[in-house]
């Protein structure tokens, strides 16, 4: 069973490489038919991975996460350090290759509410959080932070590097920070 399932995740490997080359060239009207080719596998086999062109989308787009497979960061002794540790890795990870985020619907792009809802909760049991702000209001600023839509209009075709863009983000961030 070992070698089958080295096989399976090969061929998966093989399927979102395919998958992220197609959209970063056509975006999202991708057909199951070109992503199967490019892996060297049948329509069926794509099928049977993933069920559907969403679905196919969706690990895609969980694949190229700027968390996807390195779990949550240690926590510092500081919530601002960790707050400003996510923003540059999410700066990092969204440079990588944004062709292919820009062609990917946004909703696909979500996935670290968990995470960010525990910073907030982190930065307020600091009393880190400015009056009057909310847990969940700045969950939702750090997510819209470090969202692949405001680091693409910060650092659009490389205007600014991605450490540029954290320490601008850095800056909007001090906004709901105590």
């Amino acid at each position: 069973m070992g070698r089958r399932q080295g096989e399976v995740d090969r061929t998966r490997s093989a399927i979102l490489a395919a998958a992220r080359d197609v959209v970063s060239e056509h975006g999202r009207a991708i057909s199951m038919g070109t992503v199967a080719e490019r892996a060297g596998v049948s329509r069926i086999t794509l099928y049977n991975q993933f069920g559907s062109k969403e679905r196919l989308l969706e690990a895609l787009a969980a694949g190229m996460s700027p968390r996807a497979g390195n779990g949550p960061a240690p926590e510092s002794t500081d919530p601002r350090d960790d707050l400003r540790r996510h923003i540059e890795q999410v700066c990092v990870a969204w440079s990588a290759d944004p062709s292919v985020y820009r062609r990917l619907e946004s909703h696909l792009l979500q996935g670290h509410n968990g995470e960010h809802h525990a910073l907030a909760a982190r930065l307020a049991s600091h009393d880190q959080l400015r009056p009057g702000c909310s847990i969940k209001e700045a969950e939702d600023v750090i997510g819209a932070l470090t969202s692949f839509a405001v680091f693409d209009r910060l650092h659009k075709d490389g205007r600014r590097s991605p450490t540029a863009v954290a320490e601008i983000l850095m800056r909007m961030a001090a906004e709901f920070l105590a």
